[in-house]
Formats: C-alpha cells, sequence, structure tokens
C-alpha cells in the first residue's frame, strides 16, 4: 500500500487560521487493521528512522543560535497523555489527533485523522503552518524539500505496530 500526497480537506485552514501552507499525504490499510487516530499518531511519532533523527539534530543545532525551540521528546517513563512523539497534543478523538506547537517564526499543526470505508483504512497525516515574518518563511522553504520525505517516512511506521506495544 502506497502513500499518497493527496489534496488537504476543505476545514484544514481553520486549524491554524492565516495559514500559508497546508499539504496531506494519505496511506490506506487493509479493513482488518482496526485503526483509531491515537494509535496512528503514535505509531508515526514513537519512533524516527535514524536518518530523521538526524536531520531533527542538525535542525536542532542550526536554530540554536536564533533561539528558535527545540522540541523536547516526552520522557520515557511518562505516560502523558499532552504529548505524542515530540509534540504537545492540542486535541485528541477517535478520529483525529493535533499536534502542534508555537515559536517566534511559525505556528504549525500536524493532524492525523483517521477513517474507515468498505475497503480499507485510511490514514492521512496533514500539516499546516502559519510563518510570522521572514525567519518562518526562509525556514519553511528550507526545510520543505525534507518535509516531503519525513512525513512519508513516518506516515509508513503506521503499517507496523511498534515494539514497544503501542
Amino acid at each position: 500500500m502506497t502513500i499518497q500526497e493527496v489534496t488537504p480537506e476543505a476545514g484544514t485552514w481553520t486549524l491554524l487560521p492565516g495559514a500559508q501552507f497546508a499539504d496531506a499525504f494519505r496511506l490506506a490499510l487493509p479493513p482488518s487493521a482496526g485503526m483509531d487516530a491515537p494509535t496512528a499518531a503514535r505509531r508515526m511519532m514513537a519512533t524516527s528512522p535514524a536518518w530523521v533523527s538526524g536531520l531533527v539534530a542538525l535542525r536542532n543545532a542550526l536554530v540554536a543560535p536564533l533561539g528558535l525551540k527545540a522540541p523536547q521528546p516526552a520522557d520515557d517513563d511518562d505516560d502523558d497523555a499532552d504529548r505524542i512523539g515530540i509534540f504537545p497534543v492540542i486535541s485528541s478523538g477517535p478520529d483525529r489527533v493535533v499536534l502542534g506547537m508555537a515559536d517566534k517564526h511559525l505556528d504549525f499543526r500536524a493532524v492525523v485523522d483517521v477513517r474507515q470505508d468498505s475497503a480499507s483504512w485510511q490514514v492521512t497525516a496533514t500539516t499546516v503552518v502559519r510563518t510570522h515574518n521572514w525567519l518562518g518563511r526562509f525556514y519553511l522553504a528550507v526545510i520543505m524539500p525534507f518535509h516531503r520525505l519525513v512525513v512519508r517516512a513516518m506516515l509508513a511506521q503506521v503499517r507496523q505496530p511498534q515494539s514497544n506495544g503501542i
């Protein structure tokens, strides 16, 4: 089952009024998958491929002098319902999880939607970004080629249960 780029849903823009960017990627899983949005979000965010972790570490080192936030992972011993991976939970329900952060250069939302139809479970990862200034626009332009690869890699992790029981 492939991951396809899809048009973000019409209501996506209401998640972050004034946003200038949104994209979405969708993965179809077999009907037997039995999935909800919190499970899909945890599978996406619980771990990262080594190359993604390397990019995040590089990003954090490069933006530290600019005073930008470096998201911190939740403590492994902490079953924190307020975070999934490194991202704070804004809202969560069985069909949708909204994660996000605000910083001086931009705000973003990462949304995981799960829907079932007769042929499959559809898991959609949507990103919405609102920039605040030239730094936010520059940052978005620089990370965009990597963003698309990272989202696809993270969404692919939804296919397999994590070894830690998630």
